[in-house]
C-alpha cells in the first residue's frame, strides 16, 4: 500500500512501513544491507528520518538552505553539541531532498534554475557534512559513538543511499504519481518548517533574556551576545530588523526589539 493511501498512520505503523519499503528498496537498487560493509544500523536511521516526513515533531533539528547559513551558523552556535546537530540536519536534508524529492535545493517548482550546483555538487557536500557531524559527535563524547559511526557510513555510501531513496520514493512512497510539483515543494519543505517555527521560538527566547542581560548591564560581552543572537534569528527569519548601533545612537533602548 503507497504512502499515500494512508493519510495518518500512527508513528509506529509509518516507521514499519518506511523500514519494510526501505529494506525492499535496498534489494531492488542492487545495494542490499551489510554488502559493502555492516550498515543494518543505516536502516535504523534512515527509517526514522523518513518517518519525521510524516511526523515533524521526531525531527529535532534545524537544517541550514546553504553554505553561507550553514557557516554563519555554525560561526555563531553556542556549544559543539548545537554545530553537530546543524551538520547533521543539513545532511539528513540534502539527502531526502536528493532521494526522495531530486531536489537538492529545495527550491520552487517555477524558480529560475541558473547558477545552480550540480547534484554531484551537493551528493560531496553531504558526504562532507556527515563527516563534520562524524567529528563533532566524536568530540563531544570524547569517543567514538553508536550514532557517530553511522553518520561515517551515511558519508561513505552517500551515492548509494540517494540511489536506494530514489526508488523507494517511486515504487514504495509513490510520491510522483500522486502530488504535483508545487505539493511535493510544500511537502518536502513541511517537516523542517515546523521545526524551524520552534526554533525560531526558541531564538526569540534567548534573543530577550540577553536584551534583558544587556539593558542592565551594557557591556561589551552582553552587545555581542545580542548581536549574535539576533543574527540567528535573522537566519530563520528574514523580516527581523534589530540595529543595536541605531538604538544606541537614537537613545531608546527600550523599544521593542522586534
Amino acid at each position: 500500500m503507497p504512502l499515500c493511501a494512508s493519510r495518518s498512520p500512527s508513528p509506529e505503523k509509518a516507521y514499519f512501513y518506511m523500514m519494510n519499503s526501505l529494506l525492499y528498496s535496498r534489494m531492488e537498487a542492487g545495494f542490499p544491507s551489510n554488502e559493502a560493509f555492516l550498515d543494518e544500523d543505516v536502516n535504523v536511521y534512515l527509517a526514522g528520518l523518513l518517518t519525521a516526513m510524516i511526523h515533524p515533531s521526531r525531527h529535532s533539528a534545524t537544517a541550514a538552505g546553504d553554505d553561507p547559513a550553514l557557516f554563519e551558523a555554525a560561526a555563531s552556535a553556542r556549544s559543539d553539541r548545537d554545530r553537530y546537530e546543524l551538520y547533521r540536519a543539513t545532511a539528513d536534508r540534502l539527502l531526502i531532498f536528493l532521494g526522495v524529492f531530486r531536489n537538492a535545493r529545495g527550491r520552487r517548482p517555477s524558480s529560475i534554475r541558473h547558477f545552480c550546483l550540480t547534484d554531484e555538487a551537493y551528493i560531496a557536500r553531504g558526504k562532507t557534512y556527515y563527516l563534520i557531524a562524524q567529528s563533532y559527535a566524536a568530540k563531544i563524547h570524547r569517543k567514538n559513538t553508536a550514532v557517530g559511526d553511522v553518520l561515517g557510513k551515511l558519508s561513505r555510501g552517500f551515492e548509494r543511499y540517494v540511489r536506494v531513496l530514489s526508488l523507494m520514493s517511486g515504487e514504495y512512497l509513490n510520491i510522483f504519481k500522486q502530488l504535483s510539483a508545487g505539493e511535493i515543494y510544500h511537502l518536502e519543505n513541511a517537516a523542517f518548517a515546523v521545526e524551524q517555527r520552534k526554533d525560531l521560538k526558541v531564538r526569540y527566547d534567548q534573543f530577550l533574556d540577553i536584551y534583558s542581560i544587556y539593558l542592565r548591564k551594557k557591556s561589551p560581552r552582553a552587545k555581542r551576545a545580542l548581536i549574535t543572537a539576533a543574527r540567528g534569528i535573522r537566519m530563520l527569519d528574514p523580516t527581523f530588523r534589530f540595529d543595536i548601533e541605531q538604538r544606541e545612537t537614537a537613545g531608546s533602548p527600550c523599544n521593542d526589539p522586534r
